[in-house]
Formats: C-alpha cells, sequence, structure tokens
C-alpha cells in the first residue's frame, strides 16, 4: 500500500515471476487482497489495525518507512508476524532538510522572501555554518549521514546518545547525562532521536534553557520528543533564536497551532524522510528481504524489529 504501489508491483513482479503481488493506493483498494496476503508492504503510518486484522495469514509486514510506532502498539498484530523496516535508507533526504533549515534559520530567510515580495532591496551580513557547532541528538544511520555532510562545511560535530562510542564524522560523543552540557556548546540542535516512553518531552524546559540566545533547534525526529509548551515558551521569550520543525505532537498540525503563524519558527509538514527517488531507495532492502523470505531463511531479513 503506498501512493505508487504499481511501480512496486512492477518491479517485484518482473524480479519474482513466481510470487502475486497485488497493490493499492488507499486502505479501501487494499482490504479486498487481505484475506489471502502473507506479506504486507507499506507506509507504517498508513496500516491499520483494520487491516492487520483483515489479514488472516499473514507473516511479515515490510514498513516502506523506519518509524512503526503504530505498529508496535497494535494488538492486531501477532507475536509471530514478522516486521521489518527501512531503516537506513534516508540519510541523504533528512541531511538536506537539516541543511534547509540551518541555512534558511541562520539567514533569516523569512525575512528574505517576505523583501522580495513586498521589493525591498535590504543588504545585511550573512550568517555562516562555518566553524559553527552543530549537536545531534540520536545517533544512527541518518546522524552518521548528516555528520559527514556538516564537516564538508567546517562544522563541529556533537553526538548524543545512551551508549556513548567513537562515531565517524562526530567530533565528540557524549552520554544522555549530558544532554543539556551538548545543547549549551551548540549554534543548531538536530533531534533525530526517534520516539518512545524513555524519549518523551527528552527535550524539556531545562534542556531547552541550556541553550544559548543565538542558538536553533530543529526536530526531524518526532514531535512529543520535544516538550512543545517548553518550546513555545523559550521562543517566545527570546531564550533561543527559532527552530525548524519537521514533525508535531498532533499531525496533521492543527489550523489553530501557534506554529504556523510564529516568527521564529519555519515549519514543514512531515517530509524530511521523503524523496523524489523514495521507490530506488527501499527496493533493494525490500528485494534483499523477499529473497530470504522465499528462501525460508528468516534470519536473514534486513532491519528485523524486536518486539
Amino acid at each position: 500500500m503506498d501512493r505508487h504501489a504499481d511501480i512496486y508491483v512492477r518491479d517485484l513482479s518482473r524480479d519474482f515471476p513466481d510470487v502475486e503481488f497485488l497493490g493499492g493506493e488507499e486502505p479501501s483498494a487494499v482490504m479486498q487482497h487481505l484475506p489471502k496476503a502473507q506479506v504486507l508492504m507499506g507506509l507504517a503510518p498508513f496500516i491499520t489495525p483494520q487491516m492487520i486484522a483483515a489479514a488472516g495469514q499473514l507473516e511479515w509486514v515490510q514498513a516502506l518507512t523506519t518509524g512503526v510506532d503504530n505498529l508496535l502498539a497494535m494488538p492486531e498484530l501477532k507475536a509471530d508476524v514478522l516486521l521489518t523496516n527501512t531503516r537506513g535508507i534516508h540519510g541523504p533526504q533528512m541531511s538536506e532538510m537539516a541543511f534547509l533549515y540551518m541555512l534558511a534559520l541562520a539567514r533569516d530567510w523569512r525575512v528574505m522572501h517576505m523583501n522580495q515580495t513586498g521589493r525591498v532591496w535590504q543588504r545585511r551580513p550573512q550568517k555562516l555554518l562555518w566553524r559553527r557547532t552543530l549537536t545531534i541528538i540520536g545517533l544512527g544511520a541518518i546522524a552518521e549521514d548528516l555528520a559527514r555532510r556538516a564537516k564538508a562545511f567546517d562544522m563541529e560535530v556533537i553526538g548524543v546518545t545512551n551508549q556513548p562510542r567513537p562515531v565517524p564524522g562526530f567530533d565528540k560523543v557524549v552520554s544522555r547525562g549530558k544532554l543539556a552540557q551538548a545543547m549549551g556548546q551548540a549554534d543548531f540542535v538536530v533531534i533525530l532521536a526517534p520516539y518512545s516512553s524513555d524519549t518523551h518531552h527528552m527535550i524539556d524546559a531545562a534542556a531547552i534553557s541550556a541553550m544559548r540566545p543565538d542558538a536553533y533547534l530543529i526536530n526531524l525526529g518526532r514531535g512529543s520528543v520535544v516538550d512543545e509548551a517548553a518550546l513555545l515558551a523559550a521562543l517566545d521569550a527570546s531564550a533561543i533564536a527559532g527552530a525548524g520543525l519537521d514533525v508535531f505532537a498532533v499531525e496533521p498540525l492543527p489550523p489553530e497551532s501557534p506554529w504556523w503563524s510564529h516568527e521564529k519558527v519555519l515549519l514543514t509538514p512531515h517530509v524530511g524522510g521523503m524523496s523524489d527517488v523514495y521507490e530506488n531507495q527501499v527496493l533493494p532492502i525490500v528485494e534483499a528481504n523477499l529473497t530470504a523470505f522465499l528462501s525460508g531463511r528468516p534470519d536473514q531479513l534486513q532491519n528485523r524489529v524486536t518486539r
């Protein structure tokens, strides 16, 4: 199930001619196929309990996303059903989104755009990323990809994780116990941490208050990792310079949300993980996993999610 389901069906049918692939863009188009389905592939947020319940022969769910929060909390998904995701493919688009935010916030793109609209010719010194400090919270494949690109801008890169270890591209990696200290050193804080009960409001008022008044916070992980009320208060008080938000505690973002019009905020509608070549990025994982599944080697499935 995906808006490009026809592409997956076409390519996978070509490479696995002995397998019947049925697809659809909407849940309603998929429901009729589910009673006989052994495998379900789709974007995790759009896989519903009703779909899982209808798939009585289901053996494996291949999420076409990294996040599978909703599936992990779904009692309809039986314990013996295999679950895999596409972790590791989102580095390019997430890194580019992080740089879009860092550059736009540093150079105050909102004002530039308003000046263009108002035909105002205003020249100002431009803040560079050069030799600035980037603190990345959550160290996975995306963080490594972002750190490598940040070094090309001559940035200092600090990582925060539960298990500190040497990581390529990072000048320093510290434990979560030093979160506030690492945020206090940053010109830019980029949040890539996944959501769990352990990371709920991990970026709270205390952590945000450790940031400098000229620093920016960018959330590309999950909305509820950040205490949004605390962040809003900090922005209103000019305790930090601004924020770039791609994810929110409530999505879609309600029309009455103050984030839409806040003068210190740039936002996007949870598109950080999207790309115009997404199918090309995920198909190698899907094809490798299909090969392992059809060969009776579930232990060789890539990106198995422990439940």
